[in-house]
């Protein structure tokens, strides 16, 4: 597949300082390893640290991994600890799909645990230390997803794999939204925007040990291996956010039909992704639920 844009466009990212969750595998392994290998001094936040370890020794460069479960509110909460000083650039990449509906140590809905209210958190937690940017790695699942503000955990309506990841994109999306206002509002030097990587040869889908969803599994994986981006592919939105001129708030997805695969280009999102209103109840809700407050 011909791309337009490559990783050599990083140049060289010496002496910035980036942290990228869930940099173990798929996009954000892509990811730190692009800028590990283009000289910026990479944080590995990530659940697995031996596996973390073994990642950063694969990929070379200045590399660190620090402990982070954000299906775990503590774990979060410890984080801003184990690190010193600022960085330039927050990657909000990892993200979970389960088969069943499960909860986080907090009780949370664990993929909008995982995928938006954990990074919320930590978000707020962080954002005073962070010089550049926060990129949150979204989804073209927003588009289909229902948003029930009165029951954001799916305790009272019924609860389906797709249904509920598609959610918490959504959110992690119209939080992107209101963050990008409020940064902009308070003339911040500090710049977000939201990604989506397409569809990617990773091991999102492997989520159950199953027969049934480990055939799944094989099954999307050998296809995506034909068919899809590839991690580093994968990467590329991301990527592209720190070195093209795009304006803050911007959403980039993938050039190809259904936002599957292709190179990274701006995009647009859905209707309700772009509701202000809706985008600040979201922010109201996961700031009570997190204890946490996006204050810029």
């Amino acid at each position: 597949m011909t791309s337009t844009w490559a990783a050599e466009r990083l140049g060289d990212q010496g002496g910035k300082r980036v942290i990228v969750t869930g940099a173990t595998s798929g996009v954000g392994l892509g990811t730190a390893t692009a800028l590990a290998r283009a000289g910026a001094e990479v944080i590995l936040a990530v659940r697995n640290t031996e596996l973390g370890r073994q990642r950063a020794a694969e990929m070379g460069g200045s590399t660190s991994v620090v402990e982070l479960d954000l299906a775990n509110l503590a774990s979060v909460r410890a984080f801003p600890g184990l690190i010193d000083g600022d960085v330039d650039v927050l990657i909000n990449n990892a993200g979970v799909v389960t088969q069943h509906r499960t909860e986080t140590a907090d009780g949370f809905e664990m993929m909008l645990g995982t995928n938006m209210l954990g990074p919320f958190a930590l978000t707020n937690l962080l954002l005073a230390r962070v010089r550049s940017r926060i990129i949150n790695v979204g989804s073209e699942a927003h588009r289909s997803a229902t948003l029930r503000l009165e029951d954001m955990h799916l305790r009272s309506h019924k609860w389906t794999v797709m249904g509920a990841y598609g959610r918490s994109k959504l959110a992690m999306m119209l939080w992107g939204l209101e963050l990008d206002r409020r940064l902009r509002a308070a003339e911040s030097p500090v710049v977000a925007q939201l990604t989506h990587p397409g569809w990617v040869a990773s091991n999102l889908s492997n989520v159950s040990d199953s027969p049934v969803m480990s055939l799944l599994h094989r099954t999307v994986k050998a296809a995506a291996g034909r068919l899809a981006n590839d991690i580093d592919e994968g990467a590329a939105p991301t990527l592209y956010c720190l070195t093209e001129p795009i304006p803050p708030g911007s959403y980039v997805g993938v050039t190809g039909r259904f936002g599957m695969r292709g190179a990274p280009v701006l995009t647009g999102r859905s209707a309700l992704a772009c509701d202000y209103t809706v985008a600040a109840d979201v922010v109201a809700f996961a700031e009570t639920e997190t204890g946490t407050a996006l204050s810029v």
